[in-house]
């Protein structure tokens, strides 16, 4: 069954055809870490989470990649306003190096606690500054980007193809609308590949002056080229990306490669939270944490993230977390019933019944994610299933093919607790003192033994998790 997506590009669904057979190469846009994570974020980062792992049920070698944006990320997200890492400095009184690390490190405990697959790898943009100005001198040299004084800029009108992403028309770019008037630019759309300000607390010194640092959309393609390649199959981001920083994106790496980037770009939508925009001044900005201070396990926030389809609008609120942890009950009840049945204590005395109730789930699951990634279809064949399970309709070998559904709907969506593994004493208390140790190296601010007492167990499937001052771990 051939998986198709849409691509914002095309504007349409595709069926996907990899650069190389049996590879996906797949670059995410990550977080600005001038702060923690809320959930609006990682309703993105869930969804490409999502969009490896169905590609990994497929068989796929998955070669992912998410960014960290360190530096150059402007308030306005083009060429007008202050860096997010500098503007939140200033407001903490810190060093944004500080800031940047501790945000990174919050950042992927969230992933761990939301049961993500580790990507390939989490580049920083300020460890690739030397490919960016490879990148921005090609440029330059190829006619492409011009310098005025200490700034580089990417001329627009040379890029014939500018546009074709987003809709917009170079023409129809308003000079007060998204992009600030600069003097210094050849045309209001022409954006900032290298930027220079001797009061910038992040900055490096080039051929292009003593205090310059990185625009925002060079950084994506320098680390995108750097650990995928000249081309990729998939580009992804929030809805917010597309324009200006996708748009960007694709132009100054084709002016470059000579090369089309991405092959298909994919966006989810913003995430509603009590039906309107997520607001510190409105009382309703969540971070994991906060969900988890609520009663929540975090696998909860996950299943509503993944609720609707990733081009959807979804609004959060916490009736709907609640109903969200009333259909994960329902699903590990199927788990349970599965394997009771299974193991003949409850079903059918028919064996066989019921075989073809798990085949015609399992193939509506596959079908649904196989089109775009349809999760509230895939969700529906999985509680139909549950109907008959509780009906008692089914027998032994149809539950042990049940068991194996449940197990590809785990690995695809990441939200299922399939099986609680017992441990014998030694094992579990070895957990507890490495638990404890890690809480000890908090205390102490010495993240780089908490991470690694973190990484550690992540290493044996043990998931930890931070609830009301108090680490609790469970099996992945």
């Amino acid at each position: 069954m051939a998986f198709r997506i849409f691509s914002t590009l095309s504007k349409q669904k595709e069926e996907f055809r990899p650069l190389e057979p049996g590879v996906v190469r797949i670059y995410n846009c990550g977080p600005t870490v001038y702060d923690r994570v809320h959930i609006g974020n990682l309703r993105s980062f869930v969804f490409a989470d999502l969009l490896r792992r169905w590609f990994a049920c497929q068989g796929y070698e998955v070669r992912q990649v998410m960014n960290i944006t360190d530096v150059g990320h402007l308030v306005g997200d083009a060429d007008e306003g202050e860096d997010k890492m500098l503007a939140q400095a200033k407001k903490e009184g810190r060093d944004p190096w500080k800031i940047s690390q501790e945000n990174t490190r919050l950042f992927r405990e969230d992933l761990g606690r939301l049961n993500f697959q580790e990507a390939m790898v989490y580049p920083k943009a300020t460890d690739h500054i030397p490919e960016m100005i490879e990148m921005i001198d090609g440029l330059v040299q190829k006619g492409y980007a011009y310098r005025v004084g200490d700034n580089v800029y990417f001329e627009v009108s040379k890029f014939d193809r500018y546009g074709r992403l987003s809709g917009n028309k170079v023409e129809d770019l308003d000079a007060g609308a998204r992009i600030e008037v600069l003097d210094e630019k050849r045309a209001p759309a022409d954006f900032a590949l290298w930027k220079s300000d001797p009061n910038h607390l992040m900055k490096w010194e080039t051929a292009y002056g003593p205090d310059g640092y990185p625009g925002w959309h060079i950084e994506c393609s320098a680390m995108a080229r750097k650990h995928l390649g000249d081309r990729i199959d998939i580009h992804t981001g929030g809805e917010d990306n597309v324009f200006p920083h996708h748009e960007c994106e694709i132009a100054q790496t084709e002016a470059f490669t000579g090369e089309p980037f991405a092959n298909y770009w994919m966006h989810a939508k913003f995430l509603q939270v009590d039906g309107g925009k997520m607001s510190k001044s409105l009382g309703n900005f969540y971070t994991l944490q906060d969900v988890v201070d609520r009663g929540f396990e975090p696998r909860v926030l996950r299943y509503t993230l993944l609720r609707g389809h990733y081009r959807q609008p979804l609004n959060f609120t916490w009736d709907i977390m609640e109903e969200s942890r009333s259909a994960l009950k329902k699903l590990d009840d199927l788990v349970a019933r599965l394997r009771r049945v299974e193991a003949g204590e409850e079903g059918s005395s028919d064996p066989g019944a019921g075989t073809e109730l798990v085949e015609a789930a399992l193939a509506g699951f596959d079908e649904a994610m196989n089109d775009d990634l349809n999760t509230p279809q895939a969700l529906a064949a999985l509680f139909s299933l549950r109907d008959h399970v509780v009906q008692e309709r089914l027998g032994q070998a149809a539950a042990k093919q049940g068991i194996q559904l449940m197990e590809r709907v785990e690995d695809a969506l990441g939200v299922l607790r399939l099986e609680e593994e017992i441990l014998d004493g030694d094992e579990a208390a070895k957990i507890e003192a490495l638990i404890a140790e890690r809480d000890q190296a908090r205390r102490d601010k010495d993240w780089a033994r908490s991470d690694e007492i973190r990484d550690e167990l992540l290493a044996q499937g043990i998931l930890l998790e931070d609830q009301g001052g108090k680490t609790v771990w469970r099996r992945k």
